[in-house]
């Protein structure tokens, strides 16, 4: 069976990366690319492909927003591999039940994994109509969200802070800090829980009971002792934050470790 496959990334280099490293595979036929979102909605329309590898972040209409406007426009919808330079975007392939996710630089030996595991959706009907339905709901649920902004304590002085600025907070003796990528300070809020209740859930990660992190300000997971991990974060610092043993869990299966 021949897989119509679709490439869509703003990048040319990208897309002729992952073109070369397609051809390899008998099964896959690249019937087009595109290079934004919009020629992304107008190609999946038009040639019908089983499967698209989409970009995460393009100017203009993101990835997300390429399944919002096919669903919007009751297009029947292919199979989705997210593509990213940054590992955290993965949660979000899981949230919309993306069939998997690729970092880039695309590595042959992962494309061969996600091809394998789109042979095996392709040759089981039901569970493939089973993800498709999952991610008709979930992105049409996807709520709006509204920044929100903190007062932090720094120097003397009170800075007003968006939320989507705040790197990690950390909590030690009673103080939370506030990191950002300029500014390190105190908040107001007693506990992470209440600070965590103000945020976004889908954004802000309680990986430790005294850490509370960007997901899309992680720069790096770091294998650490007894198969856990740290992860290296964005600010100034690069500050590595534990994992707890139960986020680790919920780590390993969020990004197949």
């Amino acid at each position: 069976m021949r897989i119509r496959t679709l490439i869509v990334d703003d990048e040319q280099p990208a897309r002729d990366e992952l073109a070369f490293l397609l051809k390899s595979f008998p099964d896959i036929e690249i019937a087009g690319q595109g290079k934004n979102g919009v020629e992304a909605v107008n190609l999946i329309r038009e040639l019908e492909p089983q499967l698209v590898f989409l970009d995460v972040q393009m100017p203009g209409l993101d990835g997300l927003g390429v399944i919002k406007r096919l669903l919007e426009k009751k297009t029947p919808l292919p199979l989705f591999v997210f593509a990213t330079a940054y590992d955290h975007y993965a949660v979000h392939a899981f949230e919309v039940n993306a069939v998997d996710y690729l970092l880039k630089p695309v590595e042959r030996a992962r494309l061969e994994k996600t091809i394998a595991k789109i042979r095996r959706v392709l040759e089981t009907a039901a569970s493939a109509a089973e993800k498709l339905d999952r991610l008709v709901q979930m992105v049409e649920e996807r709520p709006a969200v509204q920044k929100t902004r903190l007062t932090v304590r720094s120097g003397g002085r009170m800075f007003l802070v968006d939320s989507d600025d705040v790197i990690y907070a950390a909590i030690e003796d009673g103080v939370i800090s506030i990191v950002t990528k300029d500014l390190e300070g105190h908040s107001n809020f007693r506990t992470v829980e209440e600070l965590q209740a103000i945020l976004d859930s889908k954004i802000f990660w309680r990986v430790h009971r005294s850490y509370l992190v960007n997901i899309n300000r992680i720069k790096e997971i770091v294998p650490w002792f007894k198969s856990s991990y740290q992860l290296k974060m964005d600010d100034r610092k690069q500050t590595e934050i534990p994992v707890s043993r139960a986020q680790t869990r919920k780590l390993r299966e969020l990004l197949n470790l």
